[in-house]
């Protein structure tokens, strides 16, 4: 039970620790900030993809540490589909109104109102809206090099479950290689993103309809 609580406390309220990144390093030929952003809109925005990830979940309070790997789809706008395989089986889904978490295991599935978790752009939710980034966060580079660009994002707003995030981004193609989100408590979650695909998947991908003698609990 706690390795799923951690896992999924991790990915809504973005529960992550800070990696030790290299201090501000700023190459001649890497591109500035401006280019670096519109890249990853021309990327990413209104765009379907999938990737396997893993999930990588520190809370530095009990110095837990837990791993996780799977598959996650996103389509613009709100919508996201994780399925994890390791080590529990159990998947978050979200058309970007409802949210389901699933544990077949358990023969359970917990529901709520998506906005109401994501809306603060934790979980990864900007993933499947990219142009939030600018919206929502201040943004600085903390380093660039001709093959990737560390990006940290701090909220505008004071959020009690998120206090920074960092992207590395792969050039020149601009994907999304790893996302890292902090908590004010010093929690962190790492996301090493593989196999990115841009495709677009079968809509009934982020719907759910749940199965017959299944335990519903409400978590709004």
């Amino acid at each position: 039970m706690l390795r799923f609580n951690t896992f999924i406390v991790g990915l809504i309220f973005g529960l992550t620790t800070m990696l030790a990144l290299p201090v501000m390093v700023y190459s001649e030929k890497a591109p500035p900030k401006e280019s670096i952003l519109t890249g990853l809109e021309q990327r990413y925005a209104n765009k379907e993809f999938s990737a396997h990830f893993e999930q990588i979940s520190k809370l530095t309070a009990l110095d837990i540490t837990e791993t996780a790997t799977g598959k996650a789809v996103f389509s613009h706008p709100g919508k996201m589909r994780w399925t994890y395989n390791t080590p529990d089986r159990h998947e978050i889904i979200t058309n970007g109104k409802v949210l389901w978490i699933f544990r077949p295991d358990q023969h359970q599935v917990m529901t709520g109102d998506a906005q109401a978790f994501f809306k603060s752009g934790a979980g990864g939710a900007f993933l499947s809206d990219i142009k939030r980034i600018r919206k929502e966060f201040d943004i600085t580079i903390e380093k660039t090099k001709k093959t990737f660009a560390v990006l940290r994002l701090i909220p505008k707003q004071q959020r009690p479950e998120l206090s920074s995030v960092q992207l590395i981004v792969g050039l020149p193609d601009h994907n999304i290689q790893t996302v890292i989100t902090q908590n004010p408590y010093g929690d962190t979650t790492q996301f090493v993103f593989t196999h990115i695909r841009f495709d677009a998947p079968n809509p009934e991908t982020f719907e759910f309809i749940i199965p017959e003698d299944t335990e519903v609990i409400e978590i709004n």
